[in-house]
């Protein structure tokens, strides 16, 4: 089982990770961070990220015969690099979610995808 800095370690030794948040989707904020070598406002883009993730769920369970859905990974591939969001079986004070940016010339997108879905069930929060 991991804890929370170590989860965010093994995020950030990841091929090519730039900076990760761990999000309590819930709510929206930061749980934690790692790396942010640039201006990273982990506030801000808990609350976006979270958002994003609320709203394409909201979305696509409209389009399901069942009307819900369980998001396993997002990503999104923009100029700047490789999004990955990640909802994760733990629980703190409400659902979590990793994200990680990706330099995407660097970085192995199934070795990162595959990583996540390593770290998901085995993250401890107490």
């Amino acid at each position: 089982m991991l804890g929370i800095e170590e989860c965010l370690t093994e995020v950030m030794a990841i091929p090519g990770a730039l900076d990760a948040i761990l999000i309590d989707q819930t709510s929206g904020t930061a749980v934690a961070t790692g790396g942010g070598g640039r201006r990273l406002d982990a506030e801000k883009s808990a609350a976006g990220l979270s958002a994003t993730l609320q709203a394409a769920l909201d979305g696509i369970s409209l389009t399901s015969p069942t009307g819900a859905v369980r998001i396993n990974e997002m990503i999104v591939s923009a100029d700047d690099g490789l999004y990955l969001l990640k909802p994760l079986d733990t629980v703190f004070d409400g659902p979590l979610v990793i994200y990680v940016r990706l330099d995407a010339e660097r970085a192995n997108l199934a070795l990162a995808r595959h990583r996540l879905q390593g770290l998901s069930g085995r993250l401890i929060t107490t």
